[in-house]
Formats: structure tokens, C-alpha cells, sequence
């Protein structure tokens, strides 16, 4: 009997992928009732399904679950369909332990569980699975030498995936590639399943990897940055040194043509990640002027090292075979546009409200259980004068209120992602499904983006790549974590501030120290209900949280989390729409101030941030001479490098010398690291431009 080692390599997560979990569930209902059909296998290994109600369905070789046919009127998938996949595997299981099932024991043997590469699909398996104008765009996109981000197999994890910039694909069977998995609008037999076994093609088998998919016509790289690239670094240098010598305060007009003849230069070059960067740090820019809650000047700091690192290092790595990173990927070669996604489902992790004088605006926090993606839709609106006010939460966004958004699960066909994680919901009725998120909806999630505690998180952020060569993200570092305790908690009066600890960890017993994460909400005009509902949770001790969602950091090797959403065993409570009556708060411990070294480092942390807002033209004598002094400060603590790079920075900042902003970025990541729990500064830079 010919085997369809296929069907029987499909378990119930693959086949929930492959459909639809509702056909899943009815399915094995049927098959648990023994209300199966009669299944026949042809001679060319096609499989027939009979069913009570008088439907046949089928499914040919080289078929996905999808693509069988059913005699059912449904125009697309039906329960029939997903029925035959169980009920194969349930048939071929019964006939292998009949008496005389010599000959069919082979092929009713459990799928073993070994690792495997979909790199063996050979160019004779993808002709047979892809139409060749399917490869045809294939061979267009290789083209462009996108990076793609390979999870190999592992007994943990055993479907390998490919993360391409705009889509990912997910490989369920070893000997069948249409029943591979593309979130994208086509869900399968598409081009990004090629780019994709060409990706694994390129990787040694058993490890993840990241790659730079070689054109499929034979072109080889070039070796270091051409011309024009070349042109555009000096000019990102230009422009960086400017923004530091006047600072952020000053009007943008001026600065405004610069910034579109650098934004075209980036994007005639394709280098998405730093034009991206670089209209991230104009907002900022622009809503520090317009007085927003928005604008941080931490991360304004951030964005103009990240800005030159990115550049640096992608310099540095450009025609170099060695380099951690190809190029590509740290300037985000070859990502373009967005992508229509198939069945996307979204579960919601928080909501980010901010406000200014002329707009307000939101952001909702998604999480996609299938990639473990984070994802976010954002919208602002503008503040008509003389209009009536509308409540922000009451806005309608995809065709639901903000409020009901927030704190949602949502299944939609209707959503186009692009490759920073931003995404957009149709609000089409037929197409998008909203239910309320309930208190197991993140259950579902798992490591990266859902850490079984703090400690371990704590090493997935000192184990990541830097944020300067990973590609760029709407938002980072979000995540799930349990909560077994909360421990002291209370209100900061002069910094607007709840701020709290709580032990994150799945075990209720006494836990590890390092499992305590500092937990600090910043009052937010545009939500004012958000910390009088984190304190309404943080005090129920009768329904105490079990999960909570934010982003993190690290400082001083402690977990630091700003919180988004919390789950009870009763309840899910989104913060910025959470509504809970004012109370009075318990004041906060006091905390004791840095000491020593550290305290010399957020003090020279302070005033480069003080650099970036008034600019070092506008620095009084007093300010550099102080400046000064933390380099005598941290030189008489034991450090070496950061004391001479920035007195290195204080004697040729007036010279003209482009390499400003470098020696600047290399600066702030250095104070990054230090602050963050580094053991000691880096013996070499960070990247190239400093060597």
C-alpha cells in the first residue's frame, strides 16, 4: 500500500495552522464519537473520504488540506476536508494492527521524531509544488538579497520556520511542501515558501541562522560600500553632527531639506532600517516641539546612536565574510512595502495613549500566537477647536472603539502587516471576528515573547543582538511574564509614578531573587485611569495577577518593567483603558539614589541627553567643565575608555570632524551597557567608524 507519510506527519498544531481550529475541534469530536467516514486509498495514493451524510472528500498527493475536494456546496474549507486528515491517521493506525496488515504496518508506523532540513527539497519539489510564475517572482525577490531569520529544528520546537522581513513560513511535513504554512494572503504555495527552502539551502542543518539569500541567477555581493553608499554614510554624518551641535530644541524648518535629501538617498540605496530610524527621530523631534507626551528624551539619545551605530557597523560588515551580520540585514536590504496576511489571529497586550495640544493618538499592542510576533496598530486624530470632545477610547478604529480593541482578541482576513510590525485591520465585518480577551487568552504564547520568569528574561535581553543590527520594530522588548507575588507597592508623588515589585516567576514557592522585576507606571494625562486600575489589581488579594504584559529593560542587571495589560484568574485589565474610581495610593518606599560609579554614570547619561536637547553649541563653560569632571570621576572608579572617549569628544567637538556623532553613539551604547548590568566597559568598540 502506497504510504502518505504526509497526513501522518500532521499532528493537531499543524493541522489547526494548515484549516481552522473550530474544523480541528468539530473533527476530533467526530472522531472521539466513532462517527468516521469510510476512508479508501487509490493506487495512485489519493485518499477517499465517504461520509454518513452522503459527502465525499479527497485528497490528492502533493496536495495541501486546502486544496482537497469535497462534493459539500462550501466554497472553501470544510469540516469534511479537515475529517480526513484525522481519520486517515486513524484508519492507517487500525489497519496497521490487524492480524494480516503485513503490508501495511510501514505505513501506518508513527512519524519519527527526528530532525530534518527543508533545505532537502530539491528544485524538482518545489517545480512540482509551484507554478513557475510562482518561482518566476521567487528568483525577482532573491533579487533584492533579503535576510531571512531560519529556526532550525529542534525536539522543543519541531517545526522549522523561516522569518522572511515581510512574512514567516512555517514547514509542517518533511515530504510534502504544499503543506507549508505562509501567514501571507495566499497561505501557502507562494514565492516566500521558495525564498524560503532557498534560505535553508544556505544554512548547516540543525542550527538557526540568518542568511543573505544569494540571487538565484549566479550574481556574487560586492564587496564594501559603493560610492553612493559611501556618499550617504558622510552625509548621515553631516546631518548628525548638525542635530548635536544645535540640539533637538531648535526649529525643524531648517533642518527639513537636509532631512529629505538624506530620507532619498536612504531609500534610492533600499536601506529601509535607518530611513526608518531617521523618521522616528523627526517625529520625536517635532512632538518634543509640540510639547507631547510623546517625546522622551531617553529616546532621542537612543535614536542618534542608533542612527550611527547602524550605518557604522553595516560599514564595517559590508564585503566582509566574517561579519556576525550581513549588511543587508542591519540596513534592512530588499524590505519593502507591506503584505496582504491570510488568517491572522491578534491577541491584545495593552494600549499606549498619548496626547498633545493639536492631537491625540494610540497605539494597541498585539501579540500573533502563530509567529510570536509583536505588532501594533497605531492611529491619531486630530483636536478640532470649538469641536465637541470625544473621548479617546471611544474612537472607532477597524470598526470597534478603541476601548473594545484594546482589550480584544481579534481573527481577521482582512490585515496587511508591514515588516516593522506595523499592522492595519480592515473594518469589514465579514472579515474581522472581535472577542473580549479573557484571562487565559496569553496562554497560548511561549518563549521569546512569554518568559517563565524573571531571571530568564533577564538572559534572553543580555544574550539579544543589539538594537542597532536587529531589524527595526514599531516596538521592542514586549513581553509576558507569570506573576507569583507582588510585593511593595505605592505612589511617587514628585515623579508621577506608581512604582511597585513583583516576583515573576511560574513557581508559587519561594522563588529566586533574581526573579523580583521593578515595576514603574508613569502617569499619563491621556489615560488618567491607568494607575488607579494597576493599583486596583495590585491591591485585590482576593484576585491578585497572574500575567502582566509590557516592555522591559534592563538596570543594574534587574528586570525593569513598564506594564501594559494584567490578567487575574478573574479578570483581563488593559491599563490605558482601564477604568477603576480614584483612590488614595500608599506613598512609595523611598528609593535610595545611585552611589559611587553608578551615580557618576547616570549623571553623565543626564547631560548628554542635556546635549542632545540645547545642542553642545549652547552648553555653558560650566556645564562642559562639570562634563569634564565625570571623566576624572570614572577614570579614579577603574574605567579606561569612557573617560578617554569623552574627554576625546570635549577637545575636537569644535573642529569640523564628522566623526562626531560616532564617537558620541559609541558612547551611549558604552553608558548603555555599563548602566544596564554590564560587568565592565568593552575592551573594543562596538563598531567600526571607532577602530
Amino acid at each position: 500500500m502506497t504510504r502518505r507519510r504526509d497526513l501522518l506527519e500532521l499532528g493537531l498544531d499543524a493541522l489547526t495552522a494548515l484549516t481552522n481550529p473550530g474544523f480541528v475541534k468539530r473533527a476530533q469530536k467526530d472522531i472521539a464519537e466513532g462517527r468516521l467516514p469510510q476512508i479508501e486509498v487509490l493506487a495512485d495514493a489519493t485518499v477517499q473520504a465517504r461520509y454518513d451524510d452522503g459527502q465525499q472528500a479527497s485528497l490528492a498527493p502533493g496536495r495541501s488540506v486546502r486544496e482537497a475536494a469535497c462534493s459539500c456546496p462550501a466554497a472553501g474549507l470544510c469540516r469534511h476536508r479537515v475529517t480526513l486528515v484525522l481519520a486517515y491517521q486513524h484508519w492507517a493506525h487500525a489497519q496497521a494492527q490487524a492480524p494480516d496488515a503485513a503490508d501495511v504496518v510501514s505505513a501506518a508506523e508513527p512519524v519519527a521524531e527526528t530532525g530534518w532540513h527543508p533545505g532537502d527539497f530539491d528544485d524538482a519539489a518545489l517545480g512540482t509544488a509551484l507554478a513557475p510564475a510562482v518561482l518566476e517572482q521567487a528568483r525577482r525577490l532573491a533579487a533584492a538579497r533579503p535576510v531571512v531569520r531560519l529556526a532550525a529544528w529542534q525536539p522543543s520546537m519541531p517545526t522549522p520556520t523561516a522569518h522572511l522581513p515581510l512574512c514567516t513560513v512555517r514547514f509542517f511535513s518533511r515530504s510534502n511542501l504544499a503543506h507549508a504554512r505562509c501567514d501571507c494572503r495566499l497561505g501557502g504555495n507562494c514565492e516566500h515558501v521558495a525564498v524560503a527552502v532557498w534560505a535553508f539551502r544556505q544554512s548547516a542543518a540543525g542550527k538557526d541562522a540568518v542568511v543573505e539569500l544569494s540571487p538565484r541567477n549566479g550574481e556574487t555581493a560586492t564587496s564594501g560600500f559603493a560610492t553612493d553608499a559611501e556618499a550617504a554614510f558622510a552625509a548621515a554624518q553631516r546631518f548628525l553632527r548638525r542635530l548635536w551641535l544645535d540640539g533637538s530644541s531648535q526649529a525643524w524648518t531648517p533642518l527639513e531639506a537636509d532631512y529629505v535629501a538624506l530620507r532619498d538617498r536612504f531609500a534610492a540605496l533600499g536601506w529601509r532600517w535607518p530611513g526608518e530610524c531617521l523618521d522616528e527621530l523627526r517625529g520625536l523631534i517635532l512632538a518634543q516641539a509640540a510639547r507631547s507626551s510623546r517625546f522622551d528624551p531617553q529616546r532621542l539619545l537612543e535614536l542618534l546612536a542608533e542612527l550611527a551605530a547602524r550605518l557604522g557597523a553595516a560599514r564595517a560588515a559590508a564585503g566582509n565574510a566574517a561579519a556576525p551580520l550581513p549588511a543587508s540585514q542591519i540596513l534592512g536590504v530588499g524590505v519593502r512595502g507591506e503584505v496582504a496576511l491570510d488568517h491572522l489571529k491578534l491577541v491584545s497586550l495593552g494600549l499606549q495613549c498619548w496626547s498633545e495640544e493639536h492631537a491625540e493618538g494610540a497605539r494597541v499592542l498585539f501579540a500573533d500566537p502563530d509567529t510570536l510576533a509583536v505588532t501594533v496598530l497605531e492611529r491619531q486624530w486630530p483636536r478640532e477647536e470649538g469641536a465637541a470632545a470625544t473621548s479617546l477610547l471611544n474612537r472607532r478604529v477597524a470598526g470597534q472603539s478603541l476601548g473594545q480593541l484594546a482589550a480584544a482578541q481579534v481573527v481577521t482576513r482582512g490585515a496587511k502587516r508591514r515588516a516593522n510590525g506595523l499592522v492595519d485591520i480592515a473594518a469589514l465585518t465579514r472579515q474581522t471576528s472581535v472577542l473580549p480577551l479573557s484571562p487565559r487568552s496569553w496562554d497560548g504564547l511561549v518563549a521569546p515573547l512569554r518568559q517563565p520568569g524573571a531571571a530568564v528574561l533577564a538572559r534572553h535581553l543580555r544574550e539579544a543582538a543589539p538594537d542597532f543590527v536587529r531589524p527595526r520594530q514599531a516596538i521592542a522588548h514586549a513581553h509576558v511574564l507569570p506573576v507569583a507575588e507582588v510585593g511593595e507597592w505605592g505612589w511617587d508623588a514628585a515623579a508621577q509614578t506608581l512604582r511597585g515589585r513583583l516576583r515573576c516567576s511560574a513557581d508559587d514557592g519561594a522563588g529566586d531573587a533574581a526573579d523580583w522585576v521593578r515595576l514603574t507606571l508613569v502617569h499619563e494625562p491621556a489615560a488618567a485611569g491607568a494607575v488607579d486600575a494597576l493599583a486596583a489589581v495590585l491591591a485585590d488579594a482576593a484576585d491578585p495577577p497572574r500575567q502582566i504584559a509590557g516592555t522591559v529593560r534592563l538596570e543594574a542587571g534587574e528586570v525593569c518593567l513598564s506594564p501594559l495589560a494584567v490578567l487575574t484568574a478573574r479578570r483581563a485589565v488593559v491599563l490605558h483603558a482601564g477604568k477603576a474610581d480614584p483612590q488614595t495610593l500608599p506613598a512609595a518606599v523611598p528609593e535610595l539614589g545611585a552611589q559611587g560609579l553608578v551615580r557618576v554614570l547616570h549623571q553623565l547619561f543626564d547631560d548628554l541627553a542635556s546635549w542632545a536637547r540645547q545642542g553642545l553649541r549652547h552648553q555653558s563653560g560650566t556645564a562642559l567643565t562639570r562634563v569634564a569632571g565625570h571623566a576624572d570621576s570614572l577614570e579614579q572608579g577603574g574605567l579606561v575608555r569612557v573617560p578617554a572617549l569623552l574627554r576625546q569628544i570635549l577637545a575636537s567637538w569644535r573642529d569640523g570632524d564628522d566623526s562626531l556623532a560616532a564617537q558620541l553613539a559609541t558612547l551611549i551604547l558604552v553608558l548603555q551597557g555599563l548602566l544596564a548590568g554590564g560587568e565592565a566597559e568593552p575592551a573594543k568598540p562596538l563598531y567600526a567608524p571607532m577602530a
